[in-house]
């Protein structure tokens, strides 16, 4: 017992030392520039009233599932709703889990076997690294974006061959380049498996992705999609096959072993999906990105980015907090991302554009970015 309290305290006090130690923040009144509620759909009173009515429906609702979905918490509802999200996103098949981290890890843990391999783009989440890590196939990173470095490391596969990267990359807010990516895929037999967290409710015909946006729905053999970022509510689905969503419901422990999302969690996702056909959110969440991009003076710290997800590299975890602590003095909630979460030298802050943003509040946050850079 001692022995674990000592690797507690020393491990803290590590964290301590070189400036990276986690704390848990509460809610602020400060305007946001931090979240990944990028539609403000979690706050709109549309889409609460939305809700609500439809809720009346349901006037027998419980409250919990009461079960995995292989026993008592399924529903046909969220069966309905898995199809419904399939059609949108233009795939066969939906398979809903509780969060990204769930349908990640319930996917690699899975799918891929001892003697696969699995081809990773070095900035991938740390969700799907937790998933490969329990497969047990043989896995290769590639240099970020680097199709020469992807190439030679699918000459060096053996087995059934994935290769996992994200269309919009949450700590810098690039793509990856997915048409070249599904040539190489097809040329090596490979399976391509998109992670669109970042992407979905920004790009695309009414925000149904980057894959969609490129046309490659039938060249990309599985999509994951959050519902808690730009849709505003909670959870993740795997979009495939329904070969795929077999599989799944067979061998994915993530899933299987898991009680079920309540039924109010899935009718506010099929609300948001409502909400998100109802109108052209994408061209005001676009405004805004070009506003921030047009008003700030970052130079080469700003780093290249068509996403509500802007960079500004400032090295070193102390003065990339000491820049976020002026900001948030000024009443806008900008965080600062430090390492380990991203490479040591390469820290930042991170900003997220919202269609809650006012342009007065960009407008005067570049000011002071402009100043303090």
């Amino acid at each position: 017992m001692k022995d674990i309290n000592t690797f507690i305290s020393e491990s803290l006090q590590q964290r301590i030392k070189n400036h990276s130690l986690r704390t848990l923040k509460p809610e602020n009144s400060l305007v946001d520039f931090c979240s990944n509620d990028y539609l403000g759909f979690s706050r709109s009173k549309e889409l609460k009233a939305l809700f609500e009515n439809e809720l009346k429906n349901y006037p027998d609702y419980r409250l919990g599932s009461g079960g995995s979905r292989l026993l008592a918490g399924n529903h046909s509802f969220t069966e309905s709703l898995e199809n419904k999200i399939a059609i949108f996103h233009d795939a066969e098949s939906a398979m809903i889990y509780n969060s990204g981290f769930d349908a990640n890890v319930g996917l690699f843990s899975s799918l891929p076997q001892r003697g696969d391999t699995i081809i990773s783009d070095e900035y991938i989440h740390a969700s799907i690294i937790d998933g490969i890590r329990l497969s047990h196939a043989s896995r290769f990173v590639f240099r970020h974006n680097n199709l020469t470095s992807l190439e030679h490391k699918l000459k060096l596969a053996k087995g059934k061959i994935f290769i996992v990267v994200e269309s919009v990359y949450s700590m810098d807010g690039d793509e990856a380049p997915l048409k070249e990516m599904v040539k190489l895929a097809k040329q090596y037999n490979a399976a391509l498996i998109v992670d669109e967290a970042h992407a979905v409710g920004i790009f695309g015909d009414s925000g149904r992705g980057v894959v969609h946006e490129l046309g490659l729905c039938n060249d990309v053999f599985a999509r994951i999609i959050t519902f808690g970022k730009a849709l505003g509510t909670h959870g993740a689905a795997i979009l495939g096959s329904s070969q795929l969503r077999s599989y799944l419901i067979n061998f994915s422990r993530a899933f299987i072993y898991t009680t079920a999302a309540p039924f109010l969690n899935h009718l506010a996702i099929q609300c948001a999906y409502v909400y998100l056909k109802s109108r052209d959110h994408q061209s005001d969440i676009h405004q805004r990105i070009k506003l921030f991009r047009q008003s700030i003076k970052a130079g080469p710290k700003l780093l290249d980015s068509r996403s509500a997800i802007q960079i500004i590299v400032i090295p070193g975890n102390n003065k990339a907090r000491e820049a976020a602590r002026l900001i948030q003095q000024e009443g806008f909630d900008v965080r600062a991302i430090l390492s380990p979460s991203v490479a040591a030298g390469s820290e930042r802050l991170r900003i997220c554009l919202h269609n809650h943003n006012l342009t007065t509040e960009i407008k005067n946050l570049c000011e002071l970015l402009n100043r303090i850079l």
